[in-house]
């Protein structure tokens, strides 16, 4: 059964607000509050439109941004964290390297010692390429890797 398109509005709505302040606290609550529906409806609705639960879309856009941020400007690490949403630079770090393979430092001394070679690819199909893979919880993907399936 398909969506209605007065749904799909409703979790775009959301979606933009987390689009546009990734950086601030996003609970399933006040989402469906954006969304005008209960929480436990949106949460099932916006994965099934979205492909991915709410919380793990908020960690991809977050991440996204950090990446963006150690990559392209010289903000120390504790910053760039403080301005994507994290209040423990621990959790931050964990959850990058979880997610990205490679600590924010590793990543941003990695990504300085490339050659700038994609200056011609316009910068939402890098970002598409360069968009961390959550199909799974991050936690899940720790078990995963720690009996070395991954």
């Amino acid at each position: 059964m398909t969506q209605s398109p007065l749904l799909l509005r409703r979790l775009l709505r959301a979606k933009d607000r987390m689009d546009g302040a990734p950086h601030e606290e996003w609970p399933v609550q006040r989402l469906a509050e954006v969304s005008a529906v209960s929480a436990a409806y949106f949460a099932r609705e916006f994965k099934k439109a979205f492909g991915l639960p709410p919380h793990r879309y908020l960690l991809t856009r977050r991440i996204e941004r950090a990446t963006a941020l150690l990559r392209d400007t010289d903000l120390p690490i504790t910053d760039i964290a403080l301005q994507t949403g994290w209040t423990s630079l621990g959790t931050f770090g964990r959850i990058f390297r979880d997610i990205t393979g490679a600590s924010p430092g590793e990543l941003r001394s990695h990504a300085r010692s490339q050659p700038q070679t994609g200056e011609q690819i316009p910068e939402c199909v890098a970002r598409s390429a360069q968009r961390p893979d959550l199909n799974i919880a991050v936690l899940e993907k720790r078990r995963i890797k720690a009996a070395g399936k991954l």
